[in-house]
């Protein structure tokens, strides 16, 4: 998930800045508009099958995208339909889209990238269950393995983008459907686009943009400072005020579909009784970890989705108590003396890991632990490189703090079966819930859209009443950028950045 940057990497982009970097520049005389995005989302490739970039960058498209109101709308799709309760699912692909090669998008090409897309990406594979599929020019028959009537929301996912499989080096330069193609790709360091002039949905403002990927946050805000850059995503949170108060720059926040909470693993023994997740639920106190991680920029989170989400249940407020806490503790069985906590006679030491890609994160590390002292419990901090990668392959940690966005797609079955089902892709906890499993494979096969709602908030109840994980605050998005950049929205789901209508101001507008 994150990387480190080394002194290459560093010099890497100061020349790009120092040679890219320009609102408007010319060549010839002919004046290009050109952006520069700096961002912490590195990338190791560019396969659309693997990673989220391509999308973000507006070089290849899903077939159904979702709006800022969660609600699915066509994007290479047409329409959609199923008549058989989701088993079944005929998509119409629109007429007259081609690739940024030229090849022609039609049916037969959307099954052959949704083939290689499930060959690829187990995660892809075990959330699409597509069992056949059957291409006639522009309409595409998808049968799944069972009835998935949540079927067209995971095609919203970036992952599920549309390529043309058949084009070579698909990891550095695939070839999408998007508003730019790729100029150059150096991983993990940045990504230079080129227009495509026969986008085939309406015309393209910018002339090139180029992405640098930086985790220092405080780098982000320097460079745009300075003009290195003309959007900074996530820029040092202390810095926004002084942001803010800059007249050419200018700051934006947008509520999040994110999640930052405490991941329990369950093959520890110890974490399986709720007890001992409840203490540690109340070891943290949201309103602060909202204003020492986030500088306030957060909201206490309750449960996995945001309070105002259709799948959000009513919930008892959340407490933050250390005597509640000991009080959990000793329910579990663990003693207290001399102030130390103690299991089968040993002292207590748990190992959380965490990772610094986001940065308030280790920082939810260091706040639980110090209240843990007051407990005389000891924990020890492991920061990880790849935290996904790290819990995937080993079982030697005990509560890992991490980030997610939960309701992506306008519904609650993707995070629940990703996290909560045995096998999900994201089920780093190893949990195995008999009630909670129930409760999500009556979700999986109901079609009627608030019937799905209303077994969504009964998961997230079960959830919350074991205690399952912990959910401590939920972060806005925020991004500063140059005054002269024009239709620039920051998206709550964070697919979609680099559109064809980013644009800068010349010199007459």
């Amino acid at each position: 998930m994150k990387k480190k940057y080394s002194l290459g990497l560093i010099i890497s982009l100061l020349l790009v800045f120092s040679t890219a970097c320009t609102s408007q520049q010319s060549q010839g005389n002919e004046k290009k508009k050109e952006l520069t995005f700096l961002s912490n989302f590195p990338s190791e490739t560019l396969d659309p099958h693997l990673n989220f970039t391509p999308v973000r960058a507006g070089i290849s498209e899903t077939l159904i995208k979702v709006d800022e109101n969660q609600e699915l709308e066509p994007w290479l799709a047409e329409s959609w339909e199923s008549k058989d309760n989701g088993s079944t699912w005929v998509m119409k692909i629109k007429e007259g889209i081609h690739f940024q090669n030229g090849k022609k998008v039609d049916a037969e090409a959307v099954k052959d990238s949704l083939q290689r897309n499930i060959e690829v990406s187990e995660a892809m594979k075990a959330s699409l269950k597509i069992k056949s599929m059957e291409a006639d020019k522009q309409i595409l028959t998808i049968i799944t393995e069972k009835p998935l009537p949540q079927f067209p929301s995971e095609l919203v996912h970036p992952n599920t983008a549309i390529i043309d499989s058949k084009a070579e080096n698909i990891e550095e330069k695939p070839v999408g459907t998007g508003p730019f193609k790729i100029q150059s790709f150096d991983a993990n360091s940045s990504l230079k686009l080129q227009k495509n002039s026969n986008y085939w949905d309406g015309n393209v403002k910018l002339d090139q943009v180029t992405m640098m990927f930086n985790e220092d946050a405080n780098a982000r805000t320097a460079a745009l400072q300075s003009g290195d850059a003309d959007i900074s995503y996530r820029p040092a949170l202390e810095s926004m005020e002084a942001l803010k108060k800059d007249p050419a720059i200018k700051t934006d926040f947008v509520t999040s579909l994110r999640d930052q909470f405490l991941l329990y693993n369950f093959k520890n023994e110890l974490l399986q009784d709720p007890n001992v997740r409840k203490a540690f639920d109340v070891l943290l106190d949201r309103n602060e970890v909202a204003q020492k991680t986030l500088a306030g920029q957060a909201s206490p989170a309750e449960g996995p989705f945001v309070p105002d989400s259709l799948f959000s249940p009513e919930y008892a407020k959340k407490e933050f108590s250390i005597r509640s806490a000991k009080s959990y503790l000793s329910k579990a069985g663990i003693d207290m003396k001399d102030g130390k906590a103690f299991n089968d006679g040993k002292p207590l030491s748990l190992k959380v890991l965490t990772y610094s890609y986001r940065p308030e994160l280790p920082l939810m590390a260091q706040l639980l632990q110090a209240n843990a002292k007051e407990l005389g419990l000891d924990i020890e901090i492991q920061t990880a490189e790849n935290i996904d990668e790290y819990m995937a392959e080993k079982d030697d940690w005990d509560i890992a703090t991490y980030s997610m966005i939960s309701d992506p797609r306008g519904d609650a079955a993707y995070f629940f079966n990703a996290v909560y089902m045995p096998g999900g892709a994201m089920n780093h906890s190893n949990l195995q819930n008999k009630e909670l499993t129930k409760a999500i494979e009556k979700l999986n096969e109901t079609v009627d859209k608030a019937e799905r709602a209303k077994l969504a908030k009964e998961a997230s109840a079960i959830i919350d009443k074991e205690t399952l994980h912990s959910f401590i605050v939920h972060p806005k998005n925020f991004v500063a950028y140059k005054d002269d950049v024009l239709n620039w929205e920051t998206s709550k789901s964070e697919y979609y950045m680099i559109t064809k209508d980013l644009d800068v101001k010349t010199k007459n507008q």
